[in-house]
């Protein structure tokens, strides 16, 4: 049942990519019916235990993203549609999602950064960024936030969604 849940996640998560590529925003309306109708499938077709796990997912991946959010690393949407997705996926899928997300938002910061040909830049922020959290934890950096007009922001609903279509795809070739 997990494998059909993850095939609802990436429906979700590619119509949240798709918005953010081309509105550098994920609406609302995607991410709270999409977790409302997970976990009504969830409870409906799994009971209280399915509905558990959904609650597991979320709380995982999207507390992680939500920290992230905290100290300015970033958007809103994106907790959101991690948040939806990991609840659909259940708590099984939260950690793999979120490592394969973490890679392929990796992947797509390097392309940027490359493309953009600011890779000197990106490098000082980097390091500007690791000693502002060592001094002053989890207090967004003034400067260097996704709040800020002029940061180069990376749409990682892709990464998300990159990271949800791997998860399916790993589901139903493994079983």
């Amino acid at each position: 049942m997990d494998k059909y849940f993850l095939i609802c996640a990436l429906v979700i998560a590619v119509v949240g990519a798709a918005h953010d590529v081309r509105e550098a925003r994920i609406p609302n309306w995607l991410t709270y019916r999409g977790l409302i109708a997970a976990f009504a499938v969830r409870v409906v077709l799994l009971g209280w235990p399915g509905l558990r796990s959904g609650l597991v997912g979320m709380l995982v991946a999207g507390g992680v993203f939500y920290l992230l959010f905290l100290i300015g690393g970033m958007g809103g949407g994106d907790v959101k549609l991690m948040a939806v997705v990991a609840a659909w996926g259940g708590g099984a899928q939260a950690v793999p999602i979120l490592i394969t997300a973490a890679i392929a938002g990796g992947i797509l910061a390097v392309a940027y950064m490359t493309v953009g040909k600011r890779v000197r830049q990106t490098l000082l922020n980097t390091l500007e960024l690791i000693r502002h959290h060592m001094l002053s934890g989890l207090r967004p950096h003034a400067r260097l936030n996704v709040r800020q007009p002029s940061t180069t922001r990376v749409p990682y609903g892709v990464a998300i969604a990159m990271a949800t279509l791997y998860c399916a795809g790993n589901a139903f070739w493994r079983r």
